[in-house]
Order: structure tokens, then sequence, then C-alpha cells
């Protein structure tokens, strides 16, 4: 049987390397702020974990960690390769990419749903969050398009299992942008080159900010 925790449960996740992407900072993100600890996250249960890059995985283990743990809130990250600054999603297009995933699947259609409206809300408290990144100093922006790839495609997931009754109250994707796996002198550093160290910190803003959240829409109920 699980263990019950009196704050609520937050599932964070990220996504492992997929063509183009070798290395994925959202691996050791996830892990590290499963790690985390704050007092504000003292009664919070946090699960980590990590997808496979694929269509499958995505269908077939985000329903079974929902149902396994009956998570209060998502809280979700991905790679985006072109981004400069962290971008915080708002909503899901019903969008694919003719663009194969990690084990090579391709799919079939150009929509995730047949009859489905075009896009779908995430439940996320998108102001909440980029007011804590921005206090975390990074760079944060919000974001309406999370593209047509596996993060895309794990927002729409996610956004209809919130949608369900039991499900999420909260769930939000963040996408995060390559990082420097090898620090330089300060002079040499790029614009918006962030480090592992800048997401953790954003990271944990975002975790403390969604278990704030969770709060309020409690008192709301």
């Amino acid at each position: 049987m699980r263990k019950q925790v009196s704050g609520g449960t937050i599932l964070i996740t990220g996504f492992g390397p997929f063509p183009g992407a070798p290395f994925n900072p959202t691996i050791a993100l996830v892990r590290r702020l499963a790690r985390l600890r704050r007092p504000a996250l003292a009664k919070m249960e946090i699960i980590p974990h990590i997808f496979p890059t694929g269509y499958a995985a995505v269908d077939r283990e985000l329903p079974a960690l929902i149902a396994r743990h009956k998570p209060d809130a998502l809280l979700m990250f991905g790679l985006a390769a072109r981004a400069k600054t962290v971008r915080i999603e708002t909503q899901a297009r019903n969008s694919l990419a003719r663009r194969p995933d990690a084990g090579g699947s391709v799919p079939a259609g150009r929509a995730i749903a047949l009859r489905r409206p075009a896009r779908l809300l995430l439940p996320v408290p998108a102001r909440r969050l980029l007011a804590a990144a921005r206090l975390a100093g990074v760079p944060v922006a919000l974001s309406r398009d999370a593209g047509s790839y596996l993060c895309n495609y794990l927002c729409w997931r996610a956004a209809a299992a919130a949608a369900k009754t039991g499900g999420p109250r909260l769930a939000a994707f963040v996408h995060v942008p390559p990082i420097r796996r090898n620090p330089r002198p300060r002079r040499r550093r790029k614009p918006h080159a962030l480090t592992l160290a800048d997401l953790i910190r954003a990271g944990a803003a975002l975790l403390v900010a969604m278990s704030a959240g969770l709060g309020s829409a409690r008192n709301h109920l």
C-alpha cells in the first residue's frame, strides 16, 4: 500500500535521450529534485520518473504511474533543443510531428486524437510558477506552443488525465534549454547558457510553487 502523505503527492518526470539529443539534462534534474529537502515540501511525497522518449512509453507508463501513486500534481520537464530560456507550457496541441521517437517509431497520423479540440489547456498555476522561476534568477517565459514532438504529446496525455475524475488537480510542463556541461570562465559565457545548477535552482522553486498551488486549490474546494 502506498504511503499516505498529508500534504499530497507530486509526480515529477523527465525524458531520456532522443535523436539529436544524446544528453538530456532533465534526467539529472528530476533525480536531484527528488532528493530536495525544503520546509515547504516536508509534507509532500515526491515521486520521480524518467520516460523513455517514445510514444508507446508515455501511453503505457503515465496511466500506470497515475493509477499507482494517485498524484495530486504533475511537474513534467522536457528538453527544447533550440530554447534559450526555461519555458512554462500552458497548453497542448492536438498535433504530431512525422519525426521518429527514440525507438524509431513514427506517428501514423497528424493528430493525437481525432475529433478532439485543437488544443487542451493544462491546469497549471502559470503565473505562480513564472514568479517563482524569476525569483530564482533564471530566464523564464510562458509558452502556448509545446511543439509537436514527445513533450507536447505528454502535455496532451497529462491534460486529458487531469480532466478525468480523480486525476491530478494540477499539471505543469516545463521546457528547459540545453545546458553548459563544462563551465567556462564568466567572460566567455554565452548569453542564456544555463548550467545544471541553474536548472536545479529553478526546478526547486517550481516544485515549491506547485506545492503552494496545491494548497491554494485545496482551500477553494
